[in-house]
């Protein structure tokens, strides 16, 4: 796709909506990628939650104009589906092994490979947070930033995974039944936008809910066991030398477990920043909470807003002056601040 001299008059959502699909065949399986913008700008690689894909746990953020006024103008953008939840999967053969988190992590290297990409940003929730911070630890060199929304890090508490067995042993009999929709729809949204026997669904809870009737339960299977035979990274996130914006909702289930994750990271290199009246997916709930932290984020690296004939500078942390990396350089005065977006 040939870019115009003037990215300020080309329609973002045009170019969003134009993505293309690669079926990346890996050593662990083949992985579908969507990819969006001009591939000569640097990478920006996303990985969703449990039984989501870019549709149904980026489409919030990337369909806020201001979010795709930055984002499109800095980044190509990379979607990356966990094995078989792309739009349209066949159910993945039951005989082929299931995938570790570290297999999931390989598959991103391979990607990037596939791509032809050096160094990324990436950009997660929840369980595809906890797999890319998996990945940079392990390829530290193929990642410049992390923004992580409601991130797990740590390994399955005895109530998670308890919960996690009778939702595998729900997909393994019934498959997507309505009591596994419903599990998992505690796990994405607040209850102010889940509706309840008296009041409808909001919109984005019955977009999310059609998209995954679609899923196939197999599929979705293996991806839960991986995550729900994930080792603990506490001892090893101070290691992480990139800068990290965690996100999470103050009603997410996994707050905890982001404010766990925020205070073993280097504070020099990270930041928190909690959005009140949120579930998990913050990205489809409330996306104009992310807009600022992000933008300051973003101009560590050189990158900005959208604007006629500014420069765009390469992604590169050699570019990041060392007062850009303090939580207070982003914005972020309190930690955590909160935010609240009105409805």
């Amino acid at each position: 796709m040939a870019e115009s001299n003037d990215f300020a008059s080309v329609d973002l959502e045009k170019i969003y909506l134009g993505g293309k699909e690669y079926h990346v065949r890996t050593g662990r399986g083949s992985v579908s990628v969507i990819v969006y913008g001009y591939q000569d700008k640097p990478a920006l690689i996303t990985y969703p939650d449990l039984a989501l894909n870019h549709m149904s746990c980026f489409q919030g953020l990337f369909f806020c104009p201001e979010a795709a006024s930055m984002l499109l103008h800095n980044f190509c953008i990379y979607h990356i589906s966990p094995p078989g939840h792309e739009l349209g999967a066949a159910p993945i053969c039951p005989r082929d092994p299931v995938p570790s988190v570290d297999d999931l992590a390989d598959q991103i290297v391979e990607v990037l490979n596939f791509f032809g990409l050096g160094a990324v940003m990436c950009m997660g929730v929840t369980a595809g947070a906890y797999v890319l911070t998996l990945f940079a630890m392990k390829y530290r060199e193929r990642v410049v930033g992390l923004i992580l929304v409601s991130p797990l890090c740590k390994a399955p508490s005895w109530t998670e995974w308890l919960y996690n067995k009778v939702m595998s042993n729900l997909l393994y009999f019934y498959g997507m039944c309505g009591l596994v929709e419903e599990f998992l729809l505690q796990r994405y949204f607040s209850k102010e936008v889940r509706g309840t026997a008296e009041v409808a669904d909001s919109d984005i809870v019955q977009a999310c809910r059609k998209l995954l009737e679609e899923r196939q339960s197999t599929n979705i299977l293996r991806f839960l066991q991986a995550i729900n035979r994930r080792p603990d990274l506490s001892s090893e996130l101070k290691r992480l030398r990139c800068r990290t914006l965690v996100f999470v909702g103050d009603n997410s289930p996994f707050h905890s477990e982001a404010l766990h994750m925020t205070s073993k990271l280097d504070r020099r290199f990270s930041a928190l920043v909690e959005v009140q009246a949120c579930g998990s997916m913050v990205t489809e709930e409330q996306p104009h909470a992310m807009l600022i932290p992000m933008e300051y984020f973003f101009m560590g690296y050189g990158l900005y807003r959208q604007s006629s004939g500014s420069p765009r500078s390469p992604l590169s942390p050699a570019c990041i002056s060392p007062e850009l990396l303090s939580p207070e350089s982003m914005g972020l005065k309190l930690k955590p601040i909160k935010t609240r977006v009105s409805s």
